[in-house]
């Protein structure tokens, strides 16, 4: 056994003893085994799961997820399968964004990772397929991203240093009926006016100009709000029509119900859209001697940051282009599960290695090889 082997041997035996004796090479291929990391959700140690291959292959076998973080190709052709140009992203992402749909809920937040002209391409493929535009972060990595050595008159333009982070949610409605629509529609059936939705909020006119506008300025009343317009509802609206606000249920939906039909999301005191963070350098920079193994690896602070604002310990993490898997690093940190996927060989290899160092040392998805 030449020393190049015997390093990736030792590599997966690692890998093996973090994330089971299923996650040992079959057919040639190495796969870190969906059915181990499908044991019981209730289990108090979340797992996370590394699988070499296309992502389209494994999103059947994952579970439901609450967040989902896209960093795949930009158009700029930085390695195999990135096109040369956005002309081919929608194509390419088209058939990932129906699958993400088919197994998102409402409660499940879309972290889209992409330049600005790439995520443009991408984003009407979002829209036509439930995904709701929520917000646009930004990466901005500062003056050292560029350390003086960018011509500007050869360029013609001012020197790139942000990547884009867009936030998007899924709005499956009720029973097919955007929730927005639903929401009004329920009020109407009760035959009360409009107007009675402040009284029965307890408020001015907040109601009526918020939760039961049809104009853009319309979001969701909170749970404790909308738990109270049930009630009137019911209460006062008329009888051979309840019971309104039912969520398929034989009985109006209460706080819990309504909390669960949008996305998760808490926002850290001082945390704006714009992310000043540094290029990586240093220890957290993957490399092969001097030289980095991924030529765009996202801070893991940064990735920490958009998991867990948006899910809670337990819940689980899509990455379907693993790359280093940067989001499986911070959901073994964060308790949440995490399935990934990498197609690149190269990429799987140092990324197997990293989650093992990095579970071996929390406890995450230990399980003992049979």
């Amino acid at each position: 056994m030449n020393a190049k082997s015997g390093a990736r041997g030792a590599r997966q035996a690692a890998v093996d003893s973090v994330l089971g004796s299923a996650g040992r090479r079959r057919r040639g291929r190495s796969y870190a085994a969906v059915d181990s990391v499908r044991a019981s959700p209730e289990s108090p140690r979340p797992r996370v799961s590394i699988t070499h291959g296309d992502a389209l292959s494994a999103y059947s076998k994952w579970r439901t997820p609450v967040v989902i973080v896209s960093d795949g190709p930009y158009g700029l052709g930085m390695f195999d399968g990135d096109p040369d140009g956005v002309e081919g992203l929608a194509e390419f992402y088209e058939p990932h964004v129906i699958q993400w749909s088919k197994h998102s809920t409402n409660q499940t937040t879309l972290w889209f990772w992409c330049t600005e002209i790439g995520w443009a391409t991408v984003h009407p493929v979002l829209e036509r397929h439930g995904w709701r535009y929520t917000s646009c972060h930004v990466w901005n990595k500062g003056i050292a991203h560029i350390a003086g050595n960018v011509n500007t008159r050869t360029i013609r333009k001012f020197p790139v240093v942000t990547e884009v982070c867009v936030q998007y949610t899924m709005d499956k409605g009720v029973s097919g009926v955007p929730v927005k629509d639903w929401l009004r529609a329920e009020w109407e059936r009760t035959g009360l006016p409009l107007y009675r939705t402040n009284e029965a909020c307890g408020l001015k006119n907040a109601a009526t100009r918020k939760y039961f506008t049809r104009d853009r300025m319309w979001y969701m009343p909170p749970p404790k709000e909308f738990e109270k317009i049930s009630r009137y509802a019911n209460r006062h609206g008329r009888r051979q029509g309840r019971p309104y606000f039912s969520l398929g249920g034989g009985s109006p939906a209460g706080a819990q119900e309504w909390e669960r039909m949008r996305a998760k999301f808490r926002c850290p005191v001082g945390v704006t859209n714009v992310w000043s963070e540094p290029p990586l350098h240093g220890g957290e920079r993957i490399k092969r001697g001097s030289t980095p193994v991924h030529c765009n690896q996202k801070p893991v602070s940064i990735t920490r940051l958009i998991i867990e604002s948006s899910s809670d310990p337990g819940d689980v993490v899509w990455e379907p282009f693993g790359g280093l898997c940067t989001a499986a690093v911070a959901s073994a940190g964060l308790g949440r599960w995490c399935y990934s996927a990498e197609i690149d060989r190269k990429f799987y290899d140092h990324a197997a290695g990293r989650l093992a160092d990095e579970c071996r040392g929390l406890g995450v998805g230990r399980r003992r090889s049979r």
